[in-house]
């Protein structure tokens, strides 16, 4: 399934986009851009697919993902008929990573923030006291220029800093990531397990590289992650298969393989517990979506 490169309007005199979407919104495609995105929806409900992650909106809705993570806002029928009493609106904030230079977000002040932009890869849904502190400096924000617009934006960062009101929305597997850091164990495992989830890890193997006994990597994965070892490696397999259900036209048998399973069976049976539906089911749920009025 082709997803397209989409971007956003940018005014000479900003560093940054605030826009407000309304009506029918984006077309009938999944789409990515290398900007990262806060999307508030102030008016409207449907179903919202970030990266592998398959969810509903409703008004107040906030998400915000990194640069390059598929996605797309698809409205109830009755907004993409016109039925509804309001047409659909959204705020929306695109920004590049060196929009305030290539150094900025690099400063000692901005540990915090760097930390935040590094888990928006995988799409973050902002909820509770989080969502309603940053929904009307959004707001505000469309009709703000200059530094007073920029001031928001940092506040924005501040309560994304300080919050733990948040979802990661899309597997660790949809994700490539590109730059990894190896400065600690938990950065050699999860690299070497982003590289090798489909083929067999075996506990010993993966434990030599985190430089521990099996027995205490069990442990402390456990601690780390909130879930085993074995558990992890399924949900990093599962989001790559979505992957490739979603951007190739390969049967299941052989997404299955890609992504590290040798048995149909478990791979069909790990797929429904993990995504609450069938291979097939998400193929047909993301093919019914992108054909569909999107938001």
């Amino acid at each position: 399934m082709k997803i397209i490169e989409q971007r956003l309007p940018q005014d000479y005199d900003k560093s940054f986009i605030v826009f407000q979407e309304k009506g029918p919104f984006f077309p009938n495609q999944w789409h990515y851009h290398p900007e990262y995105e806060l999307v508030l929806v102030t008016q409207s409900t449907g179903r919202r697919m970030v990266g592998d992650h398959i969810g509903h909106f409703s008004e107040g809705d906030l998400v915000f993902m990194g640069p390059c993570l598929p996605h797309v806002w698809v409205n109830d029928e009755i907004y993409i008929k016109g039925a509804a009493p309001q047409q659909a609106n959204a705020i929306v904030i695109q920004f590049e990573r060196d929009f305030l230079g290539d150094q900025f977000f690099r400063i000692p002040e901005m540990e915090g923030v760097r930390q935040v932009l590094g888990s928006s890869n995988r799409g973050l849904h902002i909820r509770d006291q989080a969502r309603d502190r940053i929904a009307p400096l959004m707001e505000e924000m469309l009709e703000m220029n200059g530094i007073q617009r920029l001031a928001n934006l940092f506040r924005i960062f501040d309560i994304l800093v300080q919050t733990s009101e948040y979802e990661v929305l899309s597997s660790p597997g949809y994700v490539q990531r590109t730059q990894l850091d190896h400065s600690n164990r938990i950065d050699r495992v999860t690299e070497y397990m982003l590289r090798n989830f489909d083929r067999e890890i075996s506990l010993k193997e993966i434990a030599s590289v985190a430089n521990m006994a099996v027995a205490t990597f069990c442990v402390f994965f456990k601690d780390h992650y909130r879930m085993t070892f074995i558990e992890y490696v399924n949900t990093v397999r599962i989001g790559y298969a979505c992957k490739l259900l979603t951007e190739s036209s390969r049967n299941i048998m052989e997404v299955a393989y890609r992504s590290g399973f040798n048995n149909l069976g478990n791979f069909n049976r790990r797929f429904k517990a993990i995504k609450g539906m069938t291979p097939s089911e998400y193929r047909k749920l993301i093919e019914v979506a992108s054909e569909a009025k999107a938001m």
